[in-house]
C-alpha cells in the first residue's frame, strides 16, 4: 500500500532571516537525498510577480490569485545554490535582493495569501521525503513533521553573513542598513497575527552563532539518525 501524506517524512527547519536555513536545508536534502520546499522563496516569488505586475500594492484577495496562477520551478545548479524560475524567467537572483525580501516579509503577513500557498506548500510532501524551510514549517504547515528544528543565530552574526553573501554577489550594502532591516524583518514575523515566527513546542533549538555550516549539518544528521 501507498503511503500517505502523513507517513512521508518531514524534517521541518524554521527560523529568522539569516540563520542558514536554505542553506542547511539544501544540504540535507542533498545528503539525505530528500525532496526540498523552500517557502520563503514562495512568498518572495509572490512579492517578485506583484512588483511585476504592477501590484507591489494589491490587496490581500488581489495577491492570493496572483500567486494561485504563478508558474514556478525549482532546481539545484551545480554549484549547489538554488535556482528558481518564475513564468519561465529565471529569477534566483532577483528573489535574494534585500528589497524583495521586505516586500515578501509583508506579503506573507496576509491570511489571503498564506491560504492561497497552504496546499502548495503542503503537495511538497513527496515520498521518500521532505526537507522543508521556512518560519511556520513545524507550526502551521507540517505540525505533524517527524523532526522540527528551530534554527538560529545572534541578530549581529546573521547580519554579517547576508552581508557577506550579498558582497560575493556583487550587491553593496552597508552593514549597519542589513543590521536595522533584520532587527525589522524579525519584528514582523513574530509579531504577526497569522502564523507567527516562533518554534514549535516539540521543536529541537539549534543556535548556529558559532557553528559552521558542516557542524550544524553534521548536529541535524544525528538527530535524524536517533529518530531512526
Amino acid at each position: 500500500m501507498a503511503a500517505g501524506p502523513v507517513d512521508i517524512p518531514v524534517i521541518a527547519i524554521d527560523g529568522p532571516s539569516g540563520s542558514g536555513k536554505g542553506t542547511i536545508a539544501r544540504q540535507l536534502a542533498s545528503v539525505l537525498g530528500l525532496h526540498l520546499l523552500d517557502s520563503g522563496a514562495l512568498y518572495r516569488l509572490v512579492a517578485l510577480a506583484a512588483a511585476k505586475a504592477n501590484k507591489a500594492r494589491a490587496s490581500g484577495p488581489e495577491l492570493a490569485e496572483l500567486s494561485g496562477n504563478m508558474d514556478i520551478r525549482f532546481a539545484t545548479a551545480d554549484t549547489g545554490d538554488e535556482q528558481v524560475w518564475l513564468d519561465n524567467d529565471e529569477v534566483s537572483d532577483e528573489l535574494r535582493t534585500e528589497e524583495c525580501g521586505r516586500m515578501a516579509s509583508h506579503v506573507a503577513a496576509l491570511p489571503e495569501v498564506r491560504e492561497a500557498l497552504l496546499d502548495l506548500q503542503k503537495g511538497f510532501r513527496k515520498p521518500p521525503g521532505l526537507v522543508a524551510d521556512g518560519r511556520d514549517m513545524g507550526t502551521n504547515v507540517f505540525p505533524n513533521a517527524k523532526l522540527k528544528i528551530f534554527l538560529t543565530a545572534n541578530a549581529a552574526e546573521r547580519a554579517k553573513r547576508r552581508h557577506k553573501q550579498l558582497k560575493n554577489k556583487g550587491i553593496d550594502v552597508s552593514l549597519a542598513a542589513l543590521s536595522r532591516d533584520i532587527e525589522d524583518r524579525d519584528k514582523r514575523d513574530t509579531e504577526r497575527s497569522i502564523a507567527p515566527l516562533r518554534p514549535a513546542e516539540d521543536a529541537r533549538l539549534l543556535d548556529s552563532s558559532d557553528l559552521t555550516i558542516d557542524e550544524v549539518v553534521q548536529t541535524i544528521l544525528e538527530w535524524v539518525d536517533e529518530l531512526d
